[in-house]
């Protein structure tokens, strides 16, 4: 028996057809792409970058996402941790690459990049010796405030911002539920393979509403240029100034921190025994090595993301392999330019929509976890509640922090890091610098985590 079970290939390391690699990554794929794109012309406008370096960018940033997808899919020496990763640009990295270089110039931001890849590397033995202060009361409590930030900006992907053109209209919140609708009644009413591509489909039907209502963006779709090749320092050597690039080394925490509850959520979801020390550390480096060659490239640091769990978790579809072909086509779309430009043609409202789905999927992750602690018992009570407290507060309410200094606003104002750095200040706090048993509880909640 013991040899028959030894045969058994993991469900993460599972090689499926190439019809269901192909389809499953490119629904990764699409789920995903509105980040990469939103970033850089958020970039390029606040910038005011040419067309021609803003298509560069565009370029070099899905190739960038791309190579740290297969990285973070196939693991090479300690880089990567062999999970269904997607790598993307994150938002708050984009909006410090936009200060410091509005503060500055393009050139030092892009230094502050190269610079908080190598911080990273530096900082990261440090912070190994913390991650058994991240329990799933901890993780479950930072995938909930996950979900809850990222339907937050699904829902402004809809709506637009208060105060600007066409804020709230009536088509994109009916394109959004549409897209929602056609995802619900996929699921139902497909079965097998058709019904775990439901994400994809409904995705695939809010498109083609768009363009019966002449929303899809049209404008954006033309055959040339053909290929589109990434410049290698676009703005030219980049300038190293260590307290420009202070916001960006505080994020490095944070994102730390984010990694870690993404490692061990994700490996939960594909059923991998993890030893959080080992792989959480493997993630970090595989963001510190895609960073620093995103920084040589133009773009801000390129990070694990963690939407792409909900995707993995709603599909049951586990094997890493999927996103390797993800990370394929990533890299296939940057260099066809028209193949970018048709998938920025997609309304954000569709995309919004889908994001609301699979968003919310992260945050009953987060459910399911704190389901397995028991939230009676008087310390795991306050560890939940006084993170969500904090963690809530900026989320909902934007700008409580604004007077503070920059670099202090920036951290206090990212409900995520901020939930999850109380959550696990709370647990150390109840259960090991107190007395009795809880000690032994938190230790015994980690295991079974690890075992599942």
């Amino acid at each position: 028996m013991s040899e028959v079970h030894k045969d058994v290939t993991a469900p993460v390391d599972e090689k499926l057809p190439l019809k269901t690699l192909l389809a499953f990554g490119l629904q990764h794929v699409l789920v995903m792409a509105a980040s990469p794109i939103a970033s850089v012309f958020l970039m390029a406008t606040a910038l005011d970058f040419p067309p021609e370096l803003t298509i560069n960018l565009l370029s070099a940033t899905f190739i960038i996402c791309g190579i740290g997808t297969l990285l973070q899919s196939i693991g090479w020496r300690g880089f990567g941790a062999r999970l269904p990763f997607i790598m993307l640009p994150g938002g708050a990295p984009i909006v410090l690459f936009i200060l410091i270089a509005q503060q500055t110039d393009v050139a030092t931001a892009s230094g502050a990049v190269i610079l908080t890849a190598l911080f990273y590397f530096l900082v990261l033995p440090v912070f190994k010796k913390f991650l058994r202060f991240f329990p799933s009361v901890v993780v479950g409590t930072m995938l909930l405030l996950v979900a809850i930030n990222l339907v937050k900006i699904s829902g402004f992907l809809i709506v637009g911002k208060p105060g600007t053109e066409g804020f709230a209209a009536p088509l994109n919140l009916l394109l959004a539920f549409a897209t929602i609708g056609f995802t619900v009644l996929f699921a139902r009413v497909l079965s097998g393979m058709m019904g775990q591509l439901a994400i994809l489909l409904g995705l695939l039907g809010g498109t083609l509403m768009a363009v019966l209502f002449g929303a899809f963006h049209v404008e954006h779709l033309s055959l040339f240029p053909l290929f589109s090749l990434p410049s290698l320092l676009p703005f030219g050597m980049p300038k190293f100034d260590l307290l420009a690039s202070l916001p960006l080394m505080i994020f490095c925490i944070i994102s730390m921190v984010e990694a870690t509850g993404q490692t061990i959520a994700i490996g939960e979801v594909v059923d991998k025994k993890l030893d959080p020390e080992n792989d959480v550390a493997k993630t970090i480096r595989g963001d510190a090595a895609v960073s620093l060659l995103g920084g040589l490239f133009g773009t801000s640091l390129i990070i694990t993301s963690g939407e792409n769990i909900g995707v993995v978790r709603a599909t049951g579809i586990r094997s890493r392999y999927v996103t390797l072909v993800s990370g394929l086509m990533l890299i296939l779309f940057a260099l066809l330019a028209p193949l970018a430009r048709v998938i920025h043609g997609v309304p954000e409202a569709v995309v919004g929509g889908t994001g609301l789905v699979v968003f919310a999927i992260v945050g009953t992750m987060g459910i399911d976890m704190l389901r397995r602690v028991d939230l009676r018992q008087h310390a795991n009570m306050y560890v939940v509640s006084v993170a969500l407290a904090v963690g809530l507060f900026p989320i909902l309410v934007p700008g409580v922090y604004s007077q503070f200094p920059s670099g202090l606003a920036s951290l206090l104002g990212n409900g995520v890091a901020m939930g999850a750095i109380t959550a696990a200040l709370m647990n150390a706090l109840f259960h090991y610098l107190g007395k009795g048993p809880a000690p032994v509880a938190a230790a015994e909640d980690h295991s079974r985590l690890q075992s599942r």
